[in-house]
């Protein structure tokens, strides 16, 4: 009989609402000065780049 696994000794970090806010916010942002799609992208864009450092950071703990 084997022994059930042990929890990880913090739980993982979330990066999706990183990447949601970066592209709600890069949306705002984008209407505000007229160009509401590249907008979005560029703050969905740096929404994945901060979630990826974040999952790098917490893989390493």
């Amino acid at each position: 009989m084997t022994s059930p696994p042990s929890p990880p000794a913090s739980p993982p970090a979330a990066g999706g609402a990183l990447i949601a806010l970066g592209a709600i916010g890069g949306a705002v942002i984008g209407f505000l000065i007229g160009e509401a799609t590249p907008g979005f992208l560029i703050g969905t864009g740096i929404g994945i780049v901060v979630a990826v450092l974040l999952w790098l950071r917490d893989r390493r703990r």
